[in-house]
């Protein structure tokens, strides 16, 4: 499987989102070098369970699509006596 990675204009918008939380909610600084090694431990190991999620959920939905699609196929038979 194909690692997961982020653009960096996504990586910059973290790192400041990460410093201003590390800021606002536990009154410490945080470099943005650390930041970035911050972000980059939860997606090596958090990402691929949000992954795996978001596939469950897309699978879920497409089954579901398809289940009212297969019911509205099944409306437009015609009878047959």
């Amino acid at each position: 499987m194909k690692e997961i990675e982020l653009k960096r204009d996504n990586i910059d918008q973290l790192v400041g989102k990460i410093k201003r939380y590390f800021n606002e909610e536990l009154d410490q600084d945080i470099g943005g070098f650390d930041a970035e090694f911050l972000i980059q431990f939860f997606v090596k190991e958090l990402g691929p369970y949000i992954y795996n999620q978001g596939l469950s959920d897309a699978h879920s939905l497409f089954n579901e699509k398809a289940d009212e699609l297969s019911y509205l196929i099944q409306e437009l038979e015609k009878p047959t006596h």
